[in-house]
């Protein structure tokens, strides 16, 4: 029998899902953690930060939630740590910290 991605634990493991290059359900990110490998995060300071998002479509992950044209805190659930965001920003307001876990 086959499970889908967002079935796998480590009883079920990548050998019984369903083979890669294959499309069997949509969605399956929202329920598959991948931001649990990072070594390092952004963190946002808010004082500094001027609303201008250049940081949101840069984003690879989509880390970067907007609400009523406003950026958020980040969705580290997603967030892999690249650096883009903090690349970008002109304000020097996203710093990258190493991840304690």
């Amino acid at each position: 029998m086959s499970h889908f991605a967002k079935d796998m634990t480590p009883s079920i493991t990548w050998k019984e899902i369903t083979p890669g290059c294959n499309i069997y359900e949509g969605g399956t990110s929202v329920s598959v953690e991948t931001g649990d490998w990072r070594t390092e995060r952004p963190v946002i300071d808010f004082a500094k930060c001027k609303q201008c998002l250049l940081c949101v479509p840069v984003c690879p992950d989509m880390s970067i939630p907007i609400t009523d044209g406003k950026r958020g805190d980040f969705n580290y659930f997603f967030c892999k740590g690249c650096g883009v965001c903090s690349n970008v920003c002109p304000f020097g307001a996203i710093t990258m910290v190493p991840e304690q876990k």
